[in-house]
């Protein structure tokens, strides 16, 4: 894709407008917030389905936008089968693999886990499986803090891209991408909205680099 970029003292002080038939792909929204809310509850369904003895699960919300899902997963257990499942959040920021590339002061959030979690069934709860190095964090931090019977893995999407050998125990929706494409999940409780979007980041960055120029 080529982009011409105007000489500066021709540019208009009007906002950038790419090219003639140069074509941008804007946020292409993918799940809808009534997808949202079916997609939970089948996934609530299959978490009944598999786990014969519910009394025993634990839903483990990875953060961010895990922990809100996990919140809504739980409802709708306790919705359908009349049991109240206990729900955490975990923090994997110290359990990274690239966490001496990050800041050197990382921001931690709150780990919270309401109950011993060994001989229970964890399910960890995250809202994309990307590379898989997350969810490899997150089990490494639930392991320090006990021995779990099993450990199961709820995604809202599922990108592809592993790097990991780690697969979905429950998957809302396989979305294939690519790496230059980011999946965007936005819910209430985070964002004020409930919806999923796809977005192409490379021509995101050279729309932002255009209208910058633009600008000067």
């Amino acid at each position: 894709m080529r982009l011409v970029r105007k000489h500066q003292n021709q540019m208009s002080k009007t906002p950038c407008q790419p090219e003639q038939g140069v074509n941008f792909m804007p946020n292409k929204i993918i799940m809808t917030r009534e997808d949202i809310r079916r997609t939970l509850a089948r996934i609530a369904h299959e978490i009944i389905e598999r786990n014969k003895v519910i009394e025993q699960v634990m839903l483990i919300g990875m953060h961010t936008r895990g922990v809100p899902l996990a919140k809504r997963l739980a409802a709708g257990i306790e919705s359908f089968a009349g049991v109240k499942v206990p729900v955490g959040a975990l923090d994997i920021s110290l359990y990274r693999d690239d966490l001496s590339s990050l800041n050197p002061q990382p921001v931690v959030k709150k780990t919270d886990i309401p109950d011993d979690i060994a001989d229970r069934v964890i399910v960890l709860v995250d809202d994309v499986l990307f590379t898989g190095r997350s969810t490899r964090a997150a089990m490494d931090a639930l392991i320090d803090l006990g021995r779990p019977r099993l450990m199961q893995l709820a995604v809202l999407v599922d990108r592809g891209h592993r790097e990991m050998p780690i697969r979905a125990d429950y998957v809302g929706k396989n979305i294939p991408s690519s790496r230059h494409e980011e999946i965007q999940v936005r819910l209430e409780e985070t964002d004020g909205m409930d919806e999923v979007a796809i977005t192409n980041t490379a021509e995101n960055n050279l729309i932002k680099e255009v209208s910058h120029d633009s600008s000067q």
